[in-house]
């Protein structure tokens, strides 16, 4: 098990800078795909991360392992924020909108959470560091 979560080894001759700006990408693109989508509840955010796994993943190692590392972590956002957006739904219509005095801030929270993950993991593929998101399913291998 701590196979999945331990970084691949860098190539040899390290990482090219392009390499390393690719992997950011595929991390900001969940942003730019959140921001875009955020009128819908924000479920475009894995939809950057696998357009630009899918068009480098062959060409590029790094690219292809932070390329999956977001689309993993993005994959799993949209599935717990459809559990909680259908389990927040329920609770706001039985307590007669009282529970939204619990809904807001933790919707809030979590999206904070994501945001700073985020950019952690785009700064750390910026620097060539393979970043590890603390919880994701790994769905795409």
């Amino acid at each position: 098990m701590s196979d999945t979560l331990s970084p691949p080894p860098a190539p040899s001759g390290g990482i090219s800078a392009e390499e390393r700006q690719w992997a950011m990408f595929a991390h900001l693109s969940a942003l730019l795909g959140g921001l875009l989508t955020s009128m819908f509840g924000g479920w475009g955010t894995f939809l950057g991360p696998l357009v630009i796994w899918l068009i480098k993943k062959e060409t590029m190692p790094f690219v292809d392992d932070q390329g999956k590392e977001a689309l993993n972590f993005n994959i799993t956002i949209a599935i717990i924020a459809l559990v909680m957006s259908l389990v927040f739904g329920v609770l706001a219509v039985i307590t007669l909108g009282i529970g939204l005095i619990i809904i807001l801030p933790t919707v809030g929270a979590f999206v904070l959470v994501w945001l700073i993950l985020t950019i952690i993991a785009t700064m750390k593929a910026n620097e060539g560091v393979a970043y590890r998101y603390p919880f994701a399913l790994r769905l795409v291998k």
